[in-house]
């Protein structure tokens, strides 16, 4: 997931998980109270907590003194998002190839697009997945807007 901060006044910040450390890891899950499959379900759904753990987590690199408990985001709703990368999206098309029936695999496929692009830090990558699975005739299917 990449989790993406947009200050006021600056540049874009964005953190990929794939890049944080298993200790740092391990003290989102800590701040959290939950395990790692579960704050990577919260950052799917945008949960405000489990965007800001990330940020938090790579703000101890220079900070190592900042407690989470203070540590804000404020007006997160319109600074904060997290996005799936290409290897999630990979995952994702592969999981469903393999759960779908062979008559119903592009209906599966289909039904989950508009989520997965919509998720998606680039929408390209979802079109390239399927085009890698030779799905690729389901890549011009409607579009999502960038909400």
């Amino acid at each position: 997931m990449i989790v993406t901060y947009e200050p006021t006044d600056g540049a874009a910040e964005r953190v990929s998980t794939h890049d944080l450390s298993a200790i740092e890891s391990a003290g989102i899950e800590e701040a959290m109270g939950i395990s790692w499959r579960e704050v990577e379900e919260r950052l799917r759904s945008q949960d405000p907590t489990a965007m800001r753990a990330v940020l938090w987590a790579v703000r101890k690199r220079d900070q190592p003194d900042l407690p989470f408990a203070t540590f804000d985001v404020p007006g997160w709703r319109r600074r904060l998002k997290a996005r799936i990368e290409r290897a999630e999206i990979d995952d994702v098309l592969d999981n469903i190839l393999a759960e779908a029936l062979a008559t119903s695999e592009d209906a599966a496929i289909d039904a989950m697009l508009p989520h997965l692009r919509k998720l998606a830090e680039d929408r390209a990558d979802v079109d390239a997945a399927l085009d890698s699975l030779g799905k690729g005739h389901l890549a011009k299917g409607p579009q999502v807007s960038e909400d």
